[in-house]
């Protein structure tokens, strides 16, 4: 029990009840843009900004700055595919549909592009301090590429989920965020569940 205690509860020994209340806030609403996203519904933006927004907060007071950008990144990546799902410019509605060539280079270019930039970033700040700081670079990097595939209501996107998940779980249990470890591992469930519902609606659009 004692081992369970120090290994959840012990790093939240010095925080606020402001500060447990934020994290559990952004993890309700983020498990909540999971399952809209699911189900390929809308809500899955104005839920998740409010869940990144919270982030962005809790990420600049524990100094986790590639985190910070990636909230940042998900807050602007939300109005952009909140846009696009809309479907404002009363063009073809989007559909669920499979990668092709171009979507594979551009999510692999956002990819690639965003390590380097948070390389930089933690070079700048000389943040570069343990082995997490590395994982946190490419969970990064990962998780801006999967974005862009969801935005564009890409099947794939959420296999590049599964993987930021995968990595992310015990990431953030060494972080000390034990809530937010929680939250990923209900998240890498979800991503397989999201993964399996929108294969077959694309299936399913390509034998229409």
């Amino acid at each position: 029990m004692d081992t369970l205690y120090d290994f959840f509860l012990s790093p939240y020994a010095e925080a606020t009840w402001l500060d447990i209340l934020l994290e559990i806030t952004a993890v309700v609403f983020g498990v909540l843009s999971v399952l809209f996203a699911r189900r390929g519904n809308i809500w899955v933006y104005p839920t998740g900004i409010i869940s990144t927004i919270i982030y962005v907060y809790i990420c600049y007071t524990v100094g986790y700055y590639g985190d910070l950008i990636i909230n940042i990144y998900y807050t602007l990546m939300s109005i952009y595919g909140w846009v696009l799902w809309t479907n404002l410019s009363h063009a073809t509605p989007l559909k669920i549909t499979w990668c092709k060539p171009r979507d594979w280079a551009v999510a692999i270019a956002i990819t690639v592009f965003s390590i380097l930039f948070i390389v930089g970033v933690y070079l700048y700040f000389n943040k570069f301090e343990s082995w997490l700081n590395y994982i946190d670079v490419l969970t990064t990097g990962l998780a801006f590429g999967s974005m862009w595939l969801m935005a564009k209501k890409k099947v794939e996107n959420w296999l590049g989920w599964l993987l930021t998940d995968a990595i992310s779980v015990p990431l953030y249990f060494a972080k000390g965020l034990g809530f937010t470890g929680i939250q990923f591992t209900l998240f890498l469930f979800l991503a397989w569940q999201g993964y399996q519902i929108w294969k077959k609606q694309a299936n399913d659009t390509q034998s229409i």
